[in-house]
């Protein structure tokens, strides 16, 4: 297999999808070597399948604002490889929601379940449906009508769809209410991030931002370092950024930066766990405005609008927002304000001329994949219980995430881990992944 060539026909038969060409490139320049070394891949054409989704849903999402306005949006499912269990990935509602962002996601997702070591393929979903400034009436009657079309392509042991950007707990009650009308099955396993009262696991709100916390805390004790101390800078103020300021806090470290689209919110004296619980009212009042956090607090906190948290002097950055949100200037600016570490919680947070210079300017990065995989592990965690009838106590799910995120941990020094020592944790994370959704793939012939 050549990069170059693969790269070339993908471009051919895909124009213009950046992301998704973003993303397969990345994957396939860290695996060509190993790859290589294994001819059955290439005999059945192993990678030329993997990059392709096994099938993609769209469709007319009709519905109706609090004016009596009919509304219409896109609705998608990228049902991207099922190799090592059931298609398993979020829904995204944004204004910005394209074929080629989903694919670039399910494609992602494929490999960071791989890494979880659960039974789960990878997929991707959402619309263009944008719920900034929408009532919580339009927004169930929008999931309403989305689900009128996906609830077909998905079950229990088909698509398990959770939430992603746009879509929290509100939106997953409001999909799911649907789907059991639909269906007229009553079980609990065909969405995750449900309510606790049916259904949902402990933990799964906060999981992404503690299993973030908890890779860097491995990441960072490997080279004699701790977290604790740390000035960390986070994007975004929702479910995820929510879970990994909490989690940041417990573990010793001070978040002084968090953003939204209008600016940068400076927290000087680190966020308190009032502040952090405001987060949640903030993502809730669907204004999508950081600016609410100084305004609430406007003695502990600074506000500049237009303004990244990469422009906040801080230890480690956390993207946790929106895929390539970090740019190569961004990156410069990192490390001119004394920032030597960069983990991904969102989705390729990082655009790839920030990571590769992020790494040759001998900064600590580890990528979306391995890092964020804890909200789909817990996820995974979430499928389990439903399936068993069960509900574990917040320690027992707990557990299982630390013991998830230590194997991705491994894992990736295992594959990424250079001869000088230090670890590449791009390349460890993509080749561990690929390995296990490969070998899946191989044994089960041409199908």
């Amino acid at each position: 297999m050549k990069t170059n060539e693969i790269m070339a026909m993908l471009q051919a038969k895909h124009p213009g999808e950046n992301e998704y060409l973003q993303a397969v490139q990345e994957v396939l320049e860290s695996i060509e070597d190993v790859y290589n070394q294994h001819p059955e891949f290439e005999k059945a054409r192993i990678v030329e399948r993997m990059v392709e989704p096994d099938r993609i849903y769209t469709f007319r999402v009709t519905w109706v604002d609090d004016r009596g306005n009919v509304q219409t949006n896109l609705g998608y499912r990228v049902q991207f490889n099922s190799a090592i269990g059931p298609y398993k990935g979020g829904l995204r509602f944004h204004r910005a929601v394209t074929p080629s962002m989903l694919k670039f996601l399910g494609f992602e997702q494929t490999f960071k379940n791989a890494l979880t070591t659960l039974p789960m393929g990878g997929g991707k979903g959402g619309s263009d449906f944008d719920p900034v400034g929408k009532s919580d009436d339009e927004i169930m009657r929008f999931c309403q009508a989305f689900m009128l079309e996906l609830w077909r392509c998905i079950g229990p042991d088909e698509d398990v769809p959770a939430g992603d950007v746009g879509v929290g707990g509100r939106e997953i009650g409001f999909l799911d209410g649907m789907y059991r009308k639909l269906a007229r099955q009553y079980n609990t396993g065909v969405l995750t991030g449900k309510g606790m009262t049916w259904g949902g696991s402990i933990l799964r709100p906060e999981a992404t931002g503690y299993g973030a916390m908890y890779f860097a805390h491995l990441a960072l004790a490997r080279i004699g370092k701790d977290l604790a101390g740390q000035r960390i800078a986070l994007s975004g103020f929702g479910n995820v950024a929510w879970g990994a300021a909490k989690k940041a806090k417990q573990l010793g470290a001070k978040v002084v930066a968090i953003s939204g689209p209008d600016g940068v919110c400076e927290i000087p004296g680190g966020i308190t766990d009032e502040m952090i619980d405001y987060m949640l009212d903030m993502r809730a009042s669907n204004r999508n405005k950081v600016e609410d956090m100084y305004v609430k607090y406007p003695g502990a906190t600074k506000f500049t609008a237009g303004k990244k948290s990469w422009s906040v002097p801080v230890d480690i950055a956390f993207p946790s927002a929106f895929q390539n949100e970090l740019s190569l200037e961004d990156a410069r600016e990192l490390k001119k304000n004394g920032c030597w570490a960069v983990f991904e919680i969102s989705n390729m947070g990082c655009q790839a001329d920030a990571i590769h210079w992020i790494q040759d300017n001998g900064m600590l990065f580890a990528p979306g994949k391995a890092v964020n995989a804890g909200g789909v592990a817990t996820s995974g965690l979430e499928m389990t219980q439903n399936a068993e009838h069960i509900s574990w106590t917040a320690d027992e799910v707990d557990e299982r995430l630390h013991h998830i995120m230590s194997a991705i941990h491994e894992q990736c020094v295992k594959y990424g881990t250079l001869p000088e020592g230090k670890v590449d944790y791009v390349k460890g994370a993509n080749i561990a992944g690929f390995m296990k959704v490969a070998q899946a793939m191989l044994e089960q012939g041409l199908v």
